[in-house]
């Protein structure tokens, strides 16, 4: 079965290159489409939780026009490395992101996209550096549940218990024992995907190391939780900043009641999204929270309709 897998492979039309740029302590890697061009802002596209940039390839060979894209992985994803940490702060990804479009895009604003954890990421840098920002799209990038005061304490012990535990090395990513046993991997948690598009993310979603094991370009501590909580109260008020027109697309297939039992409803998600001055909601459909890897034709003219 594995062989027939590896002979499906995903034809890609639009080839990146790959550029390492120095933002803050870290050397960031991060893939290149296109070349820029005089009065048309860039695209940026920002992946999720245990993601890589190269997951964006399907939407972009789906694009109707050329356009110049930049997509990094994140610090501790993909060929970024940790830089020796032990957990990430979600204020990183914002200040990475504004370096990034230092280097980029320094002379005005760009289109900004960001799925599942990245779009929660350009929600808020949005509102913090709207002057940086000509459109914004988010895709499934509902924030979390609200949480209270009387969380801290258990949640500062959580996280310390959780450092422990990484250290002990309890928090480590599963391995496999070949590329195609990755791709299954890819195929079992996302059902919709196909065998050609999971072979070719393989490799760049994991690398083989030691004993030929293959092992996911993730750093373990982003299994540990955030020692903050989640201020509902901090977030709304960004989103009264984010002056810019948003797109906030979602999956058909809802990840939100799996997710959270309950705890956080997408009619809550909607409620919080009224604090954005200028919002559309669009929904693809036979989709789940990959959409990107769902649906790539229909995000792409979803994407240039909106940044036309």
């Amino acid at each position: 079965m594995f062989l027939r897998m590896i002979g499906r492979m995903y034809q890609v039309q639009r080839p990146s290159r790959s550029e390492f740029v120095p933002i803050r302590t870290l050397n960031y890697h991060v893939r290149v489409w296109g070349e820029p061009a005089p009065q048309r802002p860039a695209l940026v596209m920002v992946h999720g939780w245990m993601d890589v940039a190269a997951s964006y390839q399907f939407v972009v060979d789906a694009l109707s026009h050329d356009h110049y894209v930049i997509a990094p992985d994140w610090r501790g994803y993909g060929l970024t490395d940790a830089g020796g940490v032990d957990n990430f702060w979600f204020p990183d990804y914002l200040a990475d992101l504004d370096f990034l479009l230092d280097h980029y895009a320094p002379q005005g604003p760009v289109n900004l996209v960001g799925h599942s954890m990245g779009g929660n990421v350009v929600m808020l840098y949005a509102g913090a550096r709207p002057e940086r920002v000509h459109r914004l799209i988010n895709l499934e990038g509902f924030g979390m549940p609200a949480t209270r005061a009387e969380q801290a304490p258990g949640r500062y012990a959580k996280w310390m218990d959780e450092l422990k535990a990484l250290r002990r090395g309890e928090l480590e990513l599963k391995s496999y024992d070949s590329v195609a046993g990755v791709a299954q991997r890819l195929m079992k948690t996302n059902p919709r995907l196909g065998a050609d598009k999971a072979n070719w993310l393989a490799p760049h979603w994991a690398c083989e190391r030691s004993a030929g094991r293959w092992h996911i370009m993730g750093h373990p501590a982003h299994k540990v939780s955030n020692a903050q909580l989640y201020r509902l109260d901090e977030v709304l008020e960004l989103y009264r900043r984010i002056s810019m027109p948003l797109l906030a697309v979602e999956a058909s297939d809802s990840s939100l009641d799996r997710w959270w039992k309950g705890k956080y409803t997408l009619e809550q998600y909607h409620e919080r999204l009224q604090a954005v001055p200028q919002v559309q909601i669009a929904r693809v459909e036979d989709a789940g929270h990959m959409i990107h890897h769902d649906q790539p034709e229909a995000l792409a003219q979803l994407i240039e309709r909106f940044i036309a």
